[in-house]
């Protein structure tokens, strides 16, 4: 007599509890796991859009809006790497992505602001000092992807673009505030000087620190949070001033450094012991 077998359907341990077998679930947390890279894509698509925000109020004339966009850019695109890294979801996307971000946040929007605001009255010198700035952020840009793993991480090779960004857009954030006479002569010329000694800074090797190896979740003295929130009370009380003086500071840093080594006789930081990555992109 022949004994007929039914056939049961394999689950695994991991299977639901209304029956859900193996594959079912693993392609759910197969889509959790895609869903979740949307995270840091999210604040990158939102610098990407204060970018293009500041690009159309220089075109309306509001320049005061568009310098304040280019910060708000710089400070989303900082955000984008730190949720990356906390959630685990970097990715070769999210890299290639925000690169391109930032050339549009901060390569063409703030070329494109100090020639709108001041550039444009200087004629065949203004397009080109705003095409020396964009050429250097693109050119920075190209260098990092190409140089990963070779710069001390501790530091930049050159000026980070969202940090040459913030210097012109703090200048013009700067002048509108206090009414800068925009038809006075040395506005102009102070413009270009800005905007050229920012594009070429991105693409020279003084190296600027980096801060990649402080860490948030590292504990700190309580004195550390007295300072941070005097820090927060000093740029609340004149954000134009304090912020374009930061960045003015932290933009000859790097040649103070640079100097400074020279002098002692120290080698570059390219190819330095304890070469890692350093990028504009927080993400990487």
């Amino acid at each position: 007599m022949a004994i007929r077998l039914r056939r049961r359907k394999l689950r695994s341990p991991a299977a639901g509890a209304g029956g859900e077998d193996f594959q079912t679930v693993l392609g759910r947390s197969a889509k959790r796991r895609r869903g979740i890279y949307l995270l840091p894509n999210l604040f990158t698509t939102a610098a990407l859009f204060a970018g293009f925000y500041a690009i159309v109020q220089a075109m309306n004339q509001e320049f005061e809006r568009a310098a304040i966009a280019i910060f708000l850019a710089m400070v989303l695109d900082g955000m984008d790497g730190r949720v990356a890294r906390l959630t685990n979801t970097q990715s070769a996307f999210g890299e290639q992505y925000d690169s391109l971000s930032d050339m549009t946040s901060f390569g063409v929007a703030p070329a494109l602001v100090a020639y709108e605001w001041a550039l444009r009255g200087l004629g065949q010198w203004g397009w080109a000092g705003a095409f020396v700035y964009c050429a250097g952020a693109a050119l920075r840009l190209a260098r990092f992807n190409a140089n990963i793993g070779v710069v001390d991480k501790r530091f930049f090779q050159g000026l980070p673009s969202p940090a040459a960004a913030a210097l012109v857009a703090g200048f013009v954030w700067l002048a509108v505030d206090n009414k800068f006479p925009i038809r006075e002569a040395w506005l102009p010329w102070t413009t270009f000087a800005v905007t050229v000694y920012s594009g070429l800074t991105m693409v020279s090797s003084a190296p600027f620190y980096s801060g990649k190896s402080f860490h948030l979740a590292r504990s700190v003295p309580f004195w550390v949070m007295i300072v941070v929130v005097i820090a927060f009370f000093i740029v609340s009380s004149n954000p134009p001033i304090v912020l374009f003086a930061l960045f003015c500071v932290y933009a000859v840093s790097g040649y103070a450094y640079w100097l400074w080594r020279r002098w002692r006789g120290e080698p570059g930081l390219v190819g330095a012991p304890g070469a890692g990555l350093a990028a504009d992109d927080p993400e990487a």
